[in-house]
């Protein structure tokens, strides 16, 4: 009898899996949306301020000292 390879296996079982959550997720609704969307800007914003603060501390403080 022929053995489908161990690697077929796991794939079949991944992509399973990721049906599995596809079937249980949901649209999220406009306000869902707009929150999330919020909070992504937010981070965003967040990350590149302190990555902005951390490349004038590198240029500017060299020269002060």
């Amino acid at each position: 009898m022929f053995e489908a390879p161990k690697i077929n296996r796991n794939v079949v079982q991944v992509l399973k899996s990721y049906l599995r959550v596809l079937k249980l997720s949901k649209k999220p609704s406009r306000e869902e949306f707009h929150m999330i969307s919020k909070v992504a800007g937010a981070g965003i914003l967040v990350i590149g301020f302190v990555g902005f603060i951390i490349y004038i501390l590198l240029t500017e403080l060299p020269k002060w000292v």
